[in-house]
């Protein structure tokens, strides 16, 4: 037992510097490729220097070296059965006895300790960053933007009333709460079946979210059949807050896990598809389970593609497997997306199938 829990630890200690190195190289990638991409749409056409470029690169690059760890884990583990085959480690391993399952679990375990910190500290941090990020970048292109086109979209509403905001542009005031310049509001009555009356539109020069209510200047309203009315000021009743309506002009990726249910709720009574943060939800709790199965898939393939011989047929296996596994994965969220699979089985069926096919495989190499 303690030989076993020696070689247990010593395979677990390659895999986690696999892990790394490759978690080192897609870093760099990813920051070399985000950096370019800041510094074309960005610092041409806004005067910003290297530091403020490097720092949006910094608040970006999380993110998308978080949707990319699946595959950390799938080249990691590879990467580490690949060097204990070459050097017959695992051939001596299994000469002394040791089954297959005892230093693969290790590897296992780990991804999906890993998946568990993923979830609860990786996803809050770069989700607080991506939006740093958008709000970062936004103040840099200031000028630029006032002169773009714009055209944002907002809703909220009750049981009684619907409310649909537009607006040409979006910013933050100097006291952080969100405002809205050349707005229009078109407020419906929710009739007994639900179905939607309208009621008055408002034209507002700026709306700002305060407390309760969004606060309006400039106002002009008219209703169906009567003429406009003028005023400087009108208050309507919200029930969103700062933070909660500028998730609504974010993607689903960057609101934090543990906001992901409130804004749920929220979109779905402001009468929005919630789909796509069903979805997002599903699947950053299927995040363990993921990296588990990608490091089971990848050590029971490599194993089995060792005993077959050939290095080269080994990584562009490995290359296609990852390339395989990336368009099932999308495949599936976008099945999810257009509610043709529903967001839970979009969201769990990837991670299930890698998991299952490395059972199936390992237990093929290992049982015949």
């Amino acid at each position: 037992m303690i030989a076993v829990g020696m070689i247990e630890r010593y395979v677990l200690k390659k895999t986690l510097a696999s892990l790394a190195a490759a978690l080192a190289v897609v870093a760099v990638l990813v920051m070399l490729i985000a950096f370019v991409d800041i510094s074309k749409n960005v610092g041409t056409r806004t005067e910003v220097g290297f530091s403020e470029l490097l720092f949006l690169t910094v608040l970006q690059a999380p993110a998308t070296i978080l949707v990319l760890t699946p595959f950390i884990f799938l080249f990691g583990t590879l990467g580490a059965f690949v060097g204990l085959n070459r050097r017959s480690e695992l051939i001596a391993m299994r000469a002394a006895g040791v089954s297959a399952w005892r230093f693969i679990m290790p590897a296992a375990i780990a991804a999906f300790i890993m998946g568990l910190l993923t979830v609860s500290l990786l996803n809050p941090l770069t989700a607080a960053m991506s939006a740093q990020f958008e709000t970062s970048r936004n103040a840099m292109m200031e000028n630029y933007l006032k002169s773009a086109p714009k055209g944002l979209w907002l809703r909220q509403g009750d049981e009684k009333t619907q409310i649909v905001i537009r607006a040409r542009a979006r910013d933050q005031a100097t006291d952080g709460t969100v405002r809205l310049r050349g707005v229009s509001l078109f407020i419906y009555a929710v009739g007994p079946n639900g179905s939607l009356q309208f009621s008055r539109r408002i034209e507002a020069a700026e709306a700002r979210l305060e407390p309760g209510f969004w606060r309006l200047t400039g106002v002009r309203e008219a209703m169906p059949g009567a003429g406009a009315i003028r005023s400087e000021g009108m208050s309507i009743r919200s029930d969103l807050d700062d933070r909660t309506a500028s998730e609504r002009f974010n993607n689903p990726q960057a609101i934090a896990i543990w906001r992901l249910p409130e804004t749920i709720k929220r979109t779905d009574a402001a009468g929005f598809s919630s789909i796509p943060f069903r979805l997002r939800l599903h699947q950053v709790l299927a995040t363990p389970l993921l990296f588990a199965a990608m490091s089971v898939l990848a050590a029971a393939f490599s194993l089995r593609l060792m005993r077959l011989g050939g290095l080269a047929g080994l990584a562009g296996a490995g290359v296609t497997l990852g390339f395989g596994f990336f368009f099932f994965n999308e495949l599936c969220g976008a099945l999810g997306k257009a509610d043709v699979l529903t967001p839970a089985m979009a969201a769990w069926t990837p991670p299930v199938v890698a998991l299952l096919a490395g059972l199936t495989l390992l237990c093929y190499t290992e049982d015949g």
